[in-house]
C-alpha cells in the first residue's frame, strides 16, 4: 500500500524556459496604437485618401501632356475651360493648369512635412528642457511671450524683404516661430510628471536628466505630440497659402497651392476653374490629415489600450 501512494506523487521540476513562458507577455505598445487606430474605418479612409492625392501629385506629372519645366506662354490660349487637351484648362497666360496644379500640390505638402518636423522636433527639445529644468523656466517664458506677442504677419514681412523669399527662407521662418505651441504643450505636460515618485526615485538614484525625460517623462507625451502634428500640418498649409495669397509667401518662381489662390482671385468669378482645383487639393489634404492625426493621437494614448 505504501508503494501504491508513492506513486501517486512526484517531485515536480523546474524548468527556467517554462517559468519564462509562463510570464511572457507579447504585449507592444506600438502594435497596440496601429491595432487601435486600424479598428477606425472612417481614419483608415482618410488615410488613404491623403496618400492616394500625395502619391497622385507626383504620377500626374508623369502622364500629363506638357512638361512643367517647359510650359509655354501662348496668350492665344488662355483662360481655357477644362477639356481633353487641358484637363484643368489654363491659366490667364495660356499655360497648362493641370501640371502647374499639381506641381504646386507637390511643393505645397513638402514645405509642411518639413517644417512640421522640423519644428515638432524644437518644439519637444525645447519643452521637455523647459518644463523639467527650473532654473531655466524664467528665460524660456520671457522668450516665449517676446516672440508670441508679435504677429506672423510682420514677422514674414520683414523677413521677405530684408532676405527674401524662397522655400529654404519660408520653411526656416516658419520652424523658428512654429516651435512656440508645441514647446509651450509640453512644457505643461512634463510639470505634470516632473515631480512623480518614480521620477524623484530616479533622481535620487543618480540618473542623468536625459534619460529620466526620454525614458520616463517622454513616452506619456506621444499622444499629445502627435495630437499637435496633426494640427500643425493643416495649418501650416493654410498659412503658406494665406502667405503667399498676400504675397509674402515664396518667391514667384515656386509655385504653391496659396500662389496658385491667390493669382485665382481676380478672375475666379468668371473662370472658377481656376480657383476649384487648388481650393479642392488644400481641403482634403488638411480636412484628411488633421482627421487621421486625431485618431492616431487617440490610439497612442495608453488609458486606450487593454
Amino acid at each position: 500500500m505504501s508503494n501504491d501512494k508513492k506513486d501517486l506523487f512526484r517531485f515536480a521540476e523546474h524548468s527556467i524556459e517554462d517559468a519564462e513562458r509562463i510570464g511572457f507577455s507579447d504585449y507592444s505598445y506600438w502594435g497596440s496604437v496601429m491595432h487601435n487606430f486600424l479598428k477606425k474605418k472612417s481614419a483608415v479612409f482618410m488615410l488613404i485618401l491623403f496618400l492616394f492625392v500625395v502619391i497622385f501629385s507626383h504620377v500626374a506629372l508623369v502622364i500629363a501632356k506638357y512638361d512643367y519645366s517647359s510650359l509655354r506662354i501662348d496668350y492665344d490660349l488662355a483662360f481655357q475651360t477644362p477639356n481633353a487637351e487641358f484637363w484643368f484648362g489654363t491659366d490667364n497666360l495660356g499655360r497648362d493648369y493641370w501640371c502647374q496644379v499639381w506641381y504646386a500640390a507637390q511643393i505645397s505638402i513638402r514645405l509642411s512635412l518639413i517644417v512640421v518636423l522640423g519644428e515638432s522636433i524644437l518644439g519637444v527639445v525645447i519643452g521637455c528642457i523647459w518644463g523639467y529644468v527650473r532654473s531655466l523656466d524664467r528665460f524660456f517664458t520671457e522668450l516665449y511671450n517676446f516672440i508670441s506677442n508679435i504677429p506672423t504677419i510682420i514677422y514674414m514681412t520683414l523677413i521677405a524683404m530684408v532676405v527674401g523669399q524662397s522655400f529654404t527662407i519660408m520653411a526656416v521662418t516658419m520652424i523658428s516661430i512654429g516651435w512656440l505651441g508645441m514647446a509651450r504643450n509640453v512644457r505643461n505636460l512634463v510639470m505634470i510628471y516632473r515631480d512623480r515618485e518614480y521620477n524623484l526615485a530616479s533622481r535620487c538614484l543618480g540618473t542623468p536628466i536625459w534619460r529620466v525625460l526620454h525614458k520616463n517623462i517622454l513616452p506619456h507625451l506621444v499622444s499629445a505630440i502627435i495630437l499637435r502634428l496633426a494640427i500643425s500640418i493643416p495649418s501650416t498649409i493654410a498659412q503658406e497659402s494665406t502667405l503667399s495669397y498676400l504675397g509674402l509667401g515664396l518667391g514667384i518662381d515656386t509655385p504653391s497651392l496659396g500662389i496658385l489662390l491667390r493669382n485665382a482671385r481676380t478672375d475666379f468669378l468668371n473662370r472658377p476653374h481656376l480657383l476649384f482645383f487648388p481650393a479642392v487639393i488644400v481641403s482634403i489634404v488638411t480636412f484628411t490629415f488633421y482627421l487621421v492625426g486625431n485618431a492616431f493621437s487617440d490610439a497612442a494614448d495608453p488609458k486606450n489600450h487593454t
